[in-house]
């Protein structure tokens, strides 16, 4: 039988699922806002600080670690898209795991979803410090105190209204996707051209005689993987912000099936002619790729323009997260997985209490720059990705769940659907088990932060003993 073929019995209602955080958002972001938070959710932080660390360990190989990552994050998002389409809601993948997995698969993907965005928080903040770091004027600054600002600066924004939010993201993803098309237009004239860059002429020789494809082996590349999935790790926003929209159904799938080729334009693209104008060894940790080919031309003022896009592209990553928490965090405080005050809302409509719970842990980021400067995005983005990981993987069980339940005829899967179910929900969580295995392998920081699956487990273990009590007492009233 055919994926798109339905069982013969009779239609049932698209859901019988209601979920008590999806009630008193406004419906305020349009087309374009979501059409350009799903650019800005494919275009961050990973990408514009951490592909400078990334090219220098593993090469031009970089480019197919982004290939390969992409590809499953498009189906992650397609597999979400699916599910808003079948029943848009606010608390996304937390409120489907309520209704295919039940409360303990709620308490689960939300808890594992805040992991991620409150690391993140901290990898945006000190990714924040180190650009502005990049001007005399904040050198003598401590790089805890830039932090601080950046969190300060965005929180604000955060706090007023969805429709601000909306704009501040519309707004943020313009000038990213103008910044990469430039560099973009840039660097093929300088390849097409044969351009010198500080005594290297740019083109295919910039690899071919510095290593070529796999400079120090395939290794190296495939252990950069894990860095690279949190390079993707806001696709997912476009499907949480499907609660606040205007006609989801007409608006997401465009926006959804537009992420895969500008996975393929903006970070291969991006990769494969950093590549072609530098040798790999000329990037590093410390500097955005992008601001080191702008520095190594000489051309005056454009290294400190492109520093500024990439800041931008921090605070978007930044204010995306607290936006996306503070709903997640809603919806489980509604049935009683997360504290009463992360579900109280304000006047512009805006779950606050979740917002700031998320803010104070990049408090604690601040404290982290202050200790641990040199490492603090390194150790973040390795947690951060132990959430990701968690995240994805709870996205397509429950699409998996739910495919199973369209061929036993108890729910109705929409037209827009996760192509290839259910092995593409199988080829992706090997995928993301894989992922845990290469970090494990990479040693140092990645296998520590494997080290501490048992430690996150044991916490959320003992977090659900503590409030099955009221998630079942509500859940009660709820029925």
């Amino acid at each position: 039988m055919s994926d798109r073929t339905m069982t013969e019995a009779p239609a049932p209602a698209p859901s019988r699922h209601v979920d008590a955080g999806d009630e008193g958002y406004s419906k305020d972001l349009k087309s374009r806002h979501i059409n350009m938070i799903a650019i800005g959710g494919a275009i961050g932080t990973g990408l514009f600080l951490g592909a400078g660390g990334r090219l220098a360990g593993a090469g031009p190989s970089l480019a197919i670690a982004y290939a390969v990552c992409g590809v499953f994050a498009f189906f992650v998002v397609r597999a979400l898209g699916e599910l808003v389409l079948y029943r848009p809601s606010s608390g996304a993948f937390v409120s489907y795991a309520r209704e295919f997995m039940g409360e303990k698969g709620a308490y689960t993907a939300g808890w594992l979803y805040f992991l991620n965005w409150s690391t993140t928080t901290v990898a945006d903040i000190t990714a924040a410090a180190v650009f502005a770091h990049y001007w005399s004027a904040f050198t003598d600054v401590p790089q805890w105190v830039l932090a601080f600002i950046a969190l300060a600066i965005v929180l604000t924004a955060n706090l007023i209204s969805v429709k601000y939010f909306g704009e501040m993201e519309f707004w943020f993803s313009i000038v990213k996707v103008s910044a990469l098309v430039i560099f973009m237009l840039v660097a093929i004239y300088l390849v097409a051209t044969s351009h010198p860059i500080d005594g290297h002429t740019s083109g295919l020789a910039t690899i071919t005689d510095n290593g070529g494809l796999f400079p120090s082996g395939v290794l190296p590349m495939l252990l950069v993987v894990q860095g690279v999935v949190f390079a993707y790790a806001s696709v997912e926003l476009c499907g949480v912000a499907a609660g606040e929209t205007e006609n989801p159904e007409k608006i997401m799938p465009k926006a959804i099936n537009s992420i895969m080729w500008r996975v393929g334009v903006f970070y291969v693209g991006s990769v494969v002619l950093l590549a072609l104008l530098l040798p790999y060894t000329a990037y590093s940790a410390d500097q955005s790729p992008f601001v080191t080919v702008f520095d190594k031309l000489g051309i005056p003022g454009t290294a400190g323009i492109m520093n500024l896009v990439v800041l931008t592209a921090a605070l978007s990553s930044l204010n995306s997260g607290l936006y996306s928490t503070g709903r997640i965090l809603r919806s489980m405080a509604l049935s009683g997985s997360a504290p009463k005050f992360t579900g109280v809302m304000n006047k512009g409509k805006v779950p606050y209490g979740g917002v700031l719970f998320t803010a104070a842990f990049g408090v604690a980021g601040v404290g982290l720059n202050y200790w641990m400067p040199g490492e603090a995005f390194e150790i973040v983005l390795n947690l951060a990705s132990i959430g990701i990981l968690g995240t994805w993987g709870m996205v397509m069980l429950c699409s998996l769940f739910f495919w199973h339940r369209s061929k036993n005829g108890l729910v109705s899967r929409p037209s827009y659907r996760l192509p290839w179910a259910p092995y593409t929900q199988i080829a992706t969580l090997l995928f993301l088990v894989t992922v845990l295995v290469l970090m494990w392998s990479d040693g140092g920081v990645g296998r520590t932060t494997v080290m501490l699956l048992p430690a996150i487990a044991a916490a959320l273990v003992g977090g659900w003993f503590l409030v099955r009590g009221r998630v079942a007492e509500l859940a009660a009233d709820r029925d």
